[in-house]
């Protein structure tokens, strides 16, 4: 007696196509939640008030860059990590050289390189010498004597009898500055995180839908 075994459908190509389905479950997957938690990201950086230019500062990426793998992963990150970890962990921020940290007031106005405007950069737009007053309670000052213009700025003064000439904080000086955490990134990083084993068993089951 000569038996014979015939297996149908074919287990090794059943198992080949199983494979193949998972590497596009899991490279969807990952694609899907790196996406989402820069997305994330995005909306808590500009809900915090930080604006749309930090938060386009938030970028993904999924690997490999091209194909399909069981191993398949997302990266997320800023191209402005000092600013955005900043704003995630409310540092203690202390002078450099021991001294002041000179906070500007709406009187200073902006810098014209973007960013605070610092005394020596002052001065030199406005031409006002700046005059240091010390406060035993509360922080020091840099004022300056001019005339305040339509937004609130100091500039300097042609009045010949000192009309409308007033003596303006222009900067705050304090020795340190804690600044406020305004983003919890991890908390979105741990969602898109666990959110991955539901991700790869939706798109997989797509897959075998189609």
């Amino acid at each position: 007696m000569k038996l014979k075994l015939a297996i149908d459908p074919d287990i090794v190509a059943l198992m080949a196509a199983e494979v193949a389905a998972g590497e596009r479950a899991v490279t969807a997957a990952m694609r899907e939640a790196g996406t989402g938690l820069k997305s994330a990201w995005r909306t808590q950086i500009t809900g915090a008030g930080l604006g749309t230019r930090l938060a386009n500062s938030i970028r993904s990426a999924s690997f490999p860059k091209s194909g399909e793998s069981l191993n398949a992963a997302a990266l997320v990150w800023s191209n402005a990590p000092v600013i955005i970890g900043a704003h995630d962990t409310g540092p203690l921020i202390r002078s450099k050289n021991g001294f002041w940290l000179a906070i500007p007031t709406p009187a200073a106005g902006k810098s014209t390189r973007g960013g605070r405007i610092t005394p020596g950069e002052w001065e030199r737009r406005t031409g006002i010498r700046l005059q240091f007053i010390y406060r035993r309670r509360g922080p020091s000052l840099l004022v300056a004597e001019g005339r305040l213009n339509t937004k609130g700025r100091a500039v300097a003064s042609r009045s010949k009898t000192g009309r409308g000439v007033v003596t303006a904080p222009i900067f705050l000086l304090l020795p340190q500055v804690k600044l406020p955490k305004r983003l919890d990134l991890t908390r979105d990083a741990e969602r898109a995180h666990d959110a991955v084993p539901a991700l790869i068993v939706a798109n997989w089951e797509g897959r075998r839908l189609l």
